[in-house]
């Protein structure tokens, strides 16, 4: 849904626009965040000439290169940066800053940028400029991935404990699940390491304040703390992916074990059956009155003898 958010400031409120025609009206002074969720080509075009501002392309936006990510003039800092939507998509958002004024743009509603307007009314004296509402959003972002990453995490624990059922479909239930996991786990990764070179980058300009660079090292730390997180996830599948392959191991030498077993209390019988059932004219017990009954009780008997044998030895 194509929407526009404006942020500014009057008479010592915070106030919000929806339509790019206040900007007539306000002082740019007073103007801190520009909100472009989807916006038309028509807006964007209207806001880089009031702005004298340039509002990449879609393209432009999702280029992995640093130089295209970050972007520093001596005016103006444009950085692009991921941020994951609650199904564990990757979104591109861009970030123009301005002469105090931050301009986002991005194609979808975002979970961090609704609460980061929460904070920005519950308090909107920590906000007199776009600097702090982007050092906010980027903030918000870190919490949320956080909490994403906690998520998988109870997600793996809940997979570990199901792991000792007894289910014909749970092999490859388990394989699947364990897969998606990790590629859950990657792509938050992914977006860690994203965030960690914009905010790196950050630090080294001279845009932002003291008190705001302190915030930036938080950030920092945060997003370095996180890493550790999806390192212990990491390790943590691979030891249930080697623990479920090895109890399939087990399973299937269980299976081997008891044909094997099967296979020979079944040979002594076998053998009498297969000599008895020869054909030869001459043969000592071929007009026995008992033969039937003996080759019988000698098929029985090999056979309980093996049992006995495996049972000793504790094979069964």
């Amino acid at each position: 849904m194509s929407e526009v958010r404006l942020f500014y400031h009057e008479d010592g409120r915070l106030k919000i626009s929806k339509t790019i025609d206040i900007l007539k009206k306000v002082s740019l002074t007073d103007l801190i965040w520009i909100d472009l969720n989807d916006a038309s080509e028509a807006i964007e075009n209207e806001l880089e000439q009031f702005l004298k501002i340039y509002i990449q392309e879609d393209e432009e936006i999702e280029e992995i290169e640093m130089s295209s990510r970050y972007i520093q003039t001596d005016d103006s800092i444009v950085a692009n940066s991921n941020f994951l939507t609650l199904d564990y998509q990757l979104e591109p958002v861009s970030f123009i800053l301005k002469n105090g004024i931050l301009v986002s743009v991005r194609n979808v509603e975002l979970k961090s940028f609704n609460e980061t307007v929460r904070k920005i009314y519950a308090n909107t004296r920590n906000f007199p400029s776009g600097l702090h509402v982007l050092l906010t959003l980027l903030e918000t972002r870190v919490e949320y991935d956080a909490d994403m990453i906690e998520d998988v995490t109870d997600q793996i624990t809940t997979l570990s404990k199901s792991m000792n059922t007894n289910d014909d479909k749970m092999d490859e239930d388990i394989l699947l699940e364990i897969k998606d996991l990790q590629e859950k786990i990657t792509i938050i990764r992914q977006n860690i390491i994203d965030k960690q070179r914009v905010v790196s980058n950050m630090l080294k300009s001279d845009f932002f304040p003291k008190d705001l660079v302190s915030r930036l090292t938080m950030v920092i730390k945060d997003v370095n703390s996180l890493f550790e997180y999806t390192r212990f996830g990491f390790d943590r599948l691979d030891y249930l992916q080697d623990t479920f392959l090895g109890m399939v191991n087990i399973q299937q030498n269980r299976i081997i074990k008891i044909f094997t077993v099967v296979s020979v209390i079944f040979m002594p019988p076998t053998l009498i059956a297969s000599i008895y059932g020869m054909n030869f004219s001459v043969m000592p017990e071929l007009n026995f009155k008992y033969g039937y009954l003996l080759a019988l009780v000698l098929m029985l008997a090999s056979s309980g003898f093996v049992i006995f044998y495996f049972k000793r030895k504790k094979w069964l």
